[in-house]
């Protein structure tokens, strides 16, 4: 057993064993927002603040302890980071295409990454699906922001996404602009002049 294997297996027992730790690490944005922590005598994090138990750091493969410089890896392991694939169609030249995003470190093909990471940590809320639909009872004004379409797939907070975008009414358009620029900003579309 390897060392860091050793140390990972005694402190997820030293974990098991005492109730709480406290914790100078604040709640992540990226946390499982389905899950609360568990905390002190089962208070909540917003009853009993900066008390939360640790789990222990993961441990690396030790077949991938290669020396050296370690930047791009996570753009080659399906397991580290957030990443998006962004496929725009009907966008128009220059915009359409499928783009790689990868945050916390940024990187791919995306044309803005640190923006568009910042973008998607701007509208990132704890307990709420980042990319969720339109609710089916939502009222939507009737305008046409144009034929462009999207479909955003990937990991983003530890979650799952596979996710459609289009511009077919003005709550579809508010929800592709609040993830501007990780979709293009189309503004004003001049297909939308004629249509109601």
């Amino acid at each position: 057993m390897s060392l860091a294997r050793f140390l990972v297996v005694a402190a997820t027992a030293a974990t098991a064993a005492t109730a709480t730790v406290t914790s100078i690490v604040p709640t992540a944005a990226h946390a499982d927002p389905g899950r609360t922590p568990i905390t002190d005598a089962g208070r909540t994090p917003h009853t009993n603040p900066g008390r939360t138990t640790l789990a222990p750091p993961p441990v690396e493969d030790d077949r991938n302890d290669h020396r050296g410089d370690h930047r791009n890896d996570h753009r080659n392991d399906p397991h580290s980071g957030d990443r998006l694939t962004v496929t725009v169609r009907h966008a128009g030249e220059g915009t359409d295409g499928t783009y790689q995003l990868f945050c916390h470190p940024g990187g791919g093909t995306h044309p803005d990454v640190d923006r568009a990471c910042a973008a998607l940590e701007r509208v990132t809320t704890w307990g709420k699906d980042t990319f969720a639909p339109v609710p089916g009872d939502s009222i939507c004004t009737m305008q046409y922001g144009g034929p462009a379409t999207a479909h955003v797939t990937g990991v983003w907070a530890g979650r799952p996404v596979d996710a459609e975008y289009d511009r077919s009414n003005g709550c579809e358009i508010g929800r592709w602009d609040r993830l501007v620029p990780l979709l293009p900003d189309l503004g004003e579309q001049p297909a939308a002049q004629g249509r109601s």
